[in-house]
């Protein structure tokens, strides 16, 4: 097989796992959103959900309030985007190739569509206490806000990993992976936007999207008959 028609083959391999795990990701979270909303109504899980609301609700304080303000704001859709094409440009010119850029996109593109595709078939309301924030016109679940911190901040963790060589420069993006995510899942509790399984749930599918798009996108694809590991670009 000639090189490029390898690359071809490559490229198709790529984009026919992305679709069917994107795919099976949805399928997921529907079925998740079917149980919330239908299946699961009054159980434990459910008093549970609306239980954390109402303690937090009842424990609001003027720096807590001022706080998760700022942790949303980290997270919203037009910050997020706003990053992720700004560090899409630094990434390639800094990487020399195409790939982390790549990554960083299908990850953040493929996150948002999956969270909107759930949206328009699962109809959860959200939490029945006083709301800090203007609600937007989706569901309650998934949590947007958190399933876009894990992209976002998850992929410059993986990016800074693959490209940097200062461990220090790892250890800080591994925590900014970490700390915004929580931050921000907090901070939606808190403020009354969504239920702790609209959190879970946004996390987890996030970061399962986020680690097949590395598989998918990072991990070297050929090798040369030699068997030398392909060069990194």
């Amino acid at each position: 097989m000639t090189p490029v028609r390898a690359a071809g083959a490559d490229l198709r391999g790529a984009v026919i796992t992305l679709v069917l795990g994107a795919i099976v990701l949805w399928l997921v979270l529907v079925g998740l959103g079917h149980l919330l909303t239908h299946s699961w109504s009054g159980s434990a899980v459910i008093r549970w959900d609306h239980s954390v609301e109402r303690a937090l609700a009842n424990h609001r304080t003027a720096t807590l309030t001022s706080l998760t303000h700022y942790a949303t704001f980290a997270a919203q859709t037009r910050i997020v985007i706003g990053l992720g094409a700004l560090i899409f440009i630094v990434l390639r010119l800094v990487s020399g190739g195409w790939r982390p850029s790549i990554f960083l996109a299908v990850t953040l593109i493929g996150e948002v569509a999956i969270f909107l595709c759930t949206t328009l078939v699962v109809d959860r309301s959200r939490p029945d206490v006083p709301r800090l924030d203007g609600a937007p016109p989706t569901s309650s679940f998934p949590s947007g806000h958190t399933a876009a911190a894990v992209s976002l901040y998850g992929s410059l963790a993986v990016i800074a990993f693959a490209l940097a060589a200062q461990v220090w420069l790892k250890a800080v993006f591994a925590t900014l992976a970490v700390a915004m995510p929580v931050a921000v899942a907090l901070s939606r509790l808190y403020r009354g936007m969504h239920f702790p399984t609209d959190v879970i749930c946004g996390a987890l599918f996030a970061l399962l999207w986020l680690s097949l798009s590395r598989s998918v996108l990072l991990q070297p694809t050929t090798r040369s008959r030699a068997g030398e590991p392909e060069p990194a670009r």
